[in-house]
């Protein structure tokens, strides 16, 4: 394969474990398990950042939020920047996104401390409303491309049966009495109590998962015979909360087969963040966004847990449905295809839900499967990779060099036998908000080896060191550990050296001053 195609297809706040071949006992996951059979399934992966719109741009671009501007959610990716799509289209690909893209911001709502005064930026002209919900209101939005390098694409925004873009205008068409199936007020009845367990009324054909698949699938049928390769990336907004997995779904998994562990009993000495959300839930204070880290029960817990893996599987249908469409039109045998998610979720580790500024594997290790028809197959790379590899992978595997800036590294020597691409991986998480018991916005830096976790927390007196050998579950800190203070010196000094190696390199000089 000279030119493969490739098909990638990524999920939305999907932990690393939650896979039937990562081996989870519960969630079935046959289809894209089937995908790691047939070829290299990634154990030790973790993204850029653990946050929707800046590990997607990390993604998009081979560089971490810090050079790439999109710092944390509701910022947007500058139309200037260059992103691997561009130089596949550029060297003959046909490039559609079909699904989430979250490269912009797509609500409306302002921020609570947006601030006053003008911007140390002076402001650029680019269209920066694409997936703003006002552009959907009406007629089919005609979408302008190219989009950050993609020549077609089909924009959902938001999350659950309310998404919005492409999606929304689609379901207000294909079903005019869909209003009254919406929202939690017109839900079916259920007995789980877990917040923001919603039983929607909207039928399984016309989730978004749904949409996304079938618009995918008609997508690979009618570009079978192309001339030009074929770079199809796939998004779907789940296994996202709110936790509402539509029709046979719902109840396809029992709260009960599920077990919550490590719970916050289990954690030796917990740090401020989760002492913070403990507080809170023993008070009945609920965080006034839908996207606040909250602590559940255990009940809660698992509930959470059966609907998450309800989403999973309807995903992994719609996987074996994109894989049936390209054995059908007979494009499997020249089709990479990929499957990686943006970040991850505690879901319940220490009765902690959804993703925020206390870094854990949890929500910085997602699943990455690399199925090559010309590589090996059935194997698994303990490699430790990054989001930020996957632009340099892509580009690698179809012989077009990589722009000046990228930060990735190719993982195909890895996909051979080797695992020696780094020994040690940076994670960047910016907060827009001020939660979890933190004075400002967070700003958290953390350093993965294969042996060690090391986390700093910008003005805060306390950090966090794990031995990811012995306590895999994170459960005892050994930051304050005196047996331990010459390990965490040395990790405080290596995190020095990859922050100081972010100043970007881009533009190169022109001149010799």
């Amino acid at each position: 394969m000279e030119r493969p195609n490739f098909l990638y297809i990524m999920t939305d706040q999907h932990r690393a474990d939650w896979l039937g071949c990562a081996g989870h006992p519960v969630v079935k996951t046959p289809n894209i398990d089937a995908l790691a059979a047939r070829g290299t399934r990634f154990t030790d992966f973790h993204v850029a950042s653990p946050v929707c719109m800046p590990n997607r741009a990390s993604f998009m671009t081979g560089r971490y939020p810090s050079q790439h501007g999109l710092r944390y959610n509701g910022c947007l990716l500058p139309r200037r920047a260059r992103t691997f799509v561009d130089l596949l289209r550029e060297a003959g690909y046909r490039t559609a996104s079909i699904g989430k893209s979250h490269l912009q911001p797509f609500t409306d709502s302002p921020p609570p401390n947006a601030g006053s005064g003008p911007e140390a930026w002076q402001p650029d002209d680019g269209d920066y409303g694409c997936e703003a919900p006002d552009r959907y209101e009406g007629a089919r939005y005609d979408f302008p491309t190219p989009y950050y390098g993609f020549d077609r694409v089909e924009m959902v925004t938001g999350h659950g049966p309310e998404a919005g873009g492409h999606d929304r205008q689609w379901f207000r068409e294909t079903y005019p009495e869909g209003a009254a199936w919406q929202g939690p007020e017109n839900q079916l009845p259920h007995a789980y109590s877990v917040r923001q367990g919603v039983r929607t009324s909207v039928p399984e054909e016309a989730y978004p998962t749904a949409y996304i698949r079938d618009r995918a699938v008609a997508y690979l049928r009618a570009n079978a015979g192309s001339d030009a390769p074929l770079f199809t990336y796939v998004s779907f907004p789940d296994p996202h909360h709110p936790f509402n997995p539509p029709g046979k779904y719902w109840d396809m998994y029992d709260p009960d087969d599920f077990t919550v562990f490590p719970r916050y009993e289990d954690h030796t000495n917990p740090p401020p963040p989760l002492q913070a959300v403990r507080a809170d839930y023993e008070a009945g204070r609920v965080p006034p966004r839908a996207t606040g880290v909250f602590m559940a029960n255990d009940r809660e817990v698992r509930e959470a847990m059966a609907l998450t893996a309800g989403m999973i599987t309807m995903i992994d249908d719609a996987v074996g449905a994109l894989v049936a469409a390209l054995k059908e039109t007979g494009q499997y045998d020249n089709t990479i295809i990929v499957f990686n998610s943006d970040h991850g979720d505690y879901l319940g580790d220490f009765n902690v839900m959804l993703k925020g500024g206390w870094s854990l594997d949890a929500i910085n290790r997602v699943p990455m499967i690399w199925a090559d028809p010309s590589a090996p197959t059935g194997t698994e790379s303990t490699a430790l990779a990054s989001t930020l590899d996957m632009s340099a992978t892509i580009l690698a595997r179809a012989g077009i060099d990589g722009y000046f800036g990228m930060m990735g590294r190719s993982l195909l020597p890895c996909m051979a036998g080797g695992d020696d691409l780094r020994d040690a991986l940076l994670i960047e998480y910016n907060d827009g908000f001020v939660r979890m018991g933190f004075k400002t916005q967070a700003r958290v830096r953390t350093l993965v080896t294969r042996d060690w976790h090391l986390a700093m927390y910008k003005g805060e007196d306390w950090g966090e060191l794990y031995d990811r050998r012995a306590d895999p579950h994170q459960t005892h800190n050994l930051w304050d550990a005196p047996e331990h203070a010459q390990t965490k010196a040395a990790l405080m000094e290596r995190l020095v050296q990859e922050m100081m190696g972010l100043m970007d390199e881009s533009p190169r000089h022109t001149r010799v001053a």
